[in-house]
């Protein structure tokens, strides 16, 4: 196959990629580099291309691959070394540091949105919290299954009304 020929089969079957690329990046930017990346390297590798074959699954692949080939690489950018003895490995992304107080002073709120639940709630829902399964529960309180599990369901619902208040 010729150049021009080639060239021509590429122009006639590129479109499809672009909404393939904003598929892949959620980006129309990055969309865009994808496609013109697609193409140069689709045009690099001409000689690579068998005549015959399904042109669109061929562009389809390379651009998959030249995405996936690109994450990965950002992935590798995230992660630093550090030169040290022990050469730990550090992702950059764990720099938070964990308050106590504030955690401490959270779970208090938690506990007493759950003491102020209503008793009929509050029992399964405090048993449920304990591990048991809601089949052991409903056994346990001598209560329907279907109710049980409705109870643990408003409890969860009370409990999300009142922690978003505070």
């Amino acid at each position: 196959m010729s150049t021009l020929e080639f060239n021509q089969l590429l122009v006639n079957n590129a479109e499809f990629l672009k909404p393939f690329a904003i598929t892949l990046t959620k980006d129309s930017e990055a969309a865009k580099d994808l496609f013109q990346e697609t193409l140069y390297r689709a045009l690099a590798n001409k000689e690579k291309f068998n005549v015959g074959t399904n042109i669109k699954a061929w562009l389809y692949t390379m651009m998959r691959n030249i995405f996936i080939n690109n994450y990965r690489r950002r992935v590798k950018q995230n992660t630093i070394f550090d030169n040290t003895a022990n050469e730990f490995l550090l992702n950059l992304n764990q720099g938070a540091v964990a308050n106590a107080a504030e955690s401490n002073l959270r779970i208090k709120d938690i506990q007493l949105a759950v003491h102020n639940l209503p008793e009929i709630f509050r029992n399964p829902f405090l048993l449920y919290f304990d591990g048991f399964k809601y089949h052991e529960i409903a056994d346990m309180l001598q209560e329907p299954l279907g109710t049980i599990k409705s109870r643990i369901h408003f409890a969860r619902k009370l409990l999300k009304a009142q922690i978003e208040k505070q």
